[in-house]
């Protein structure tokens, strides 16, 4: 559905070992890794970049925004909330079903160090 997500960061080095952490625990590598940008993905497939802003403004976390990542099972969806607070970022919701989405809905959401809202869900029934 998308080529790439871009997030905002003052200072993307800073939060390499979170999104390493984190990201990791859904399977996603670094990509690429130069000065002012984190990446995250494959050559051919969908990527995430974490960069500083390209009109040279500081990043500030936008209200209403977030991207969500797609889990393999509801384990990774509790390792990702798990990795995100001992690596510095804030929950803005536990792990659990939200059947007002769809009955199998299992999501986690959390804020990086510099307060971009993530997500991970897992969409299956089973674990």
């Amino acid at each position: 559905m998308f080529s790439h997500v871009t997030i905002g960061s003052n200072a993307p080095q800073k939060l390499e070992a979170f999104y390493d952490a984190v990201l990791a625990t859904l399977g996603l590598e670094p990509f690429f890794k130069v000065p002012g940008t984190l990446s995250y993905g494959t050559a051919a497939g969908p990527k995430l970049f974490v960069v500083t802003p390209f009109d040279g403004n500081p990043h500030h976390a936008g209200n209403g925004w977030h991207a969500a990542f797609l889990a393999p099972d509801r384990a990774s969806v509790d390792a990702f909330h798990a990795a995100a607070l001992k690596m510095g970022g804030t929950s803005e919701g536990a792990p659990g079903l939200r059947p007002h989405y769809h009955p199998n809905y299992y999501g986690a959401y959390i804020r990086d160090p510099e307060g971009n809202k993530l997500q991970a869900v897992c969409h299956s029934k089973k674990g």
